[in-house]
């Protein structure tokens, strides 16, 4: 599950507990109606800040759910409607109205990695915790949708390369280098600080959140095609 608070401008989104923070149906529909929360009190200067709990960030797709249909085809349906159900969270960070911070405090894989390059910038922790991509070596390809975050949100080959085509566990420096994360931290409470101070310095900008939706949505188009989201114009109300 997941636990929501706000501090100021800030919204603090945290998968809680010890566990996985595998994204099965529940969790994923806990965090949408966070994320429905947030923009229902979104105003001018507003932030998000998604964190989780624990050794992991979120480890991906919940496969033992999806094993526990009982059969086969059971769990392969149960795994392409997680597929589905995660595509319009993913829509709803690329269109919240707010810049948006993931700070990976634990391990962020397959899905997981995906729900944090949603965000707009990404803080890591350097003692724990990798980005890795299992597809390749679960045998799974990629749904559209994560094929169109990689091209949009990391634009080193290489970084693609390796994380896609070598299945590599990355570490925080590594993906610094990589430009797939802003900044690396000595521990977890230092990675979820960094992000704070980012946020109160955006925050402080007090930009109107749906022109920053628009504009962010424009730098993806790819994405955005795929996710169903549609431009809007957005001018000043005072000419």
């Amino acid at each position: 599950m997941c636990t929501l608070e706000k501090r100021g401008n800030i919204f603090l989104l945290t998968l809680t507990g010890d566990d996985e923070h595998r994204l099965n149906p529940t969790l994923i529909a806990s965090i949408r109606w966070a994320l429905a929360e947030v923009k229902s009190q979104a105003t001018k200067g507003s932030v998000l800040i998604t964190s989780g709990q624990g050794k992991f960030f979120s480890n991906g797709f919940d496969l033992r759910y999806a094993q526990a249909a009982g059969s086969v085809q059971g769990a392969k349906d149960r795994l392409m409607n997680m597929v589905e159900i995660f595509k319009p969270l993913v829509a709803d960070l690329i269109s919240l109205p707010m810049p948006t911070i993931a700070a990976i405090t634990g391990h962020a894989a397959a899905a997981g990695l995906m729900l944090a390059v949603s965000h707009d910038y990404i803080t890591m922790r350097s003692d724990k915790g990798v980005l890795y991509m299992s597809e390749l070596d679960i045998g799974m390809t990629l749904p559209d949708y994560f094929n169109a975050i990689f091209r949009s949100k990391i634009g080193s080959p290489s970084a693609r390369r390796a994380l896609l085509l070598r299945a590599s566990k990355v570490r925080a420096e590594e993906a610094a280098g990589m430009g797939i994360i802003d900044s690396v931290h000595s521990n977890g409470m230092e990675t979820l600080e960094a992000a704070v101070r980012l946020g109160e310095d955006l925050s402080k900008k007090k930009w109107e959140g749906k022109v920053y939706a628009e504009i962010r949505k424009s730098l993806y188009p790819e994405l955005c095609g795929i996710l169903g989201l549609k431009d809007e114009k957005v001018l000043p109300s005072r000419l």
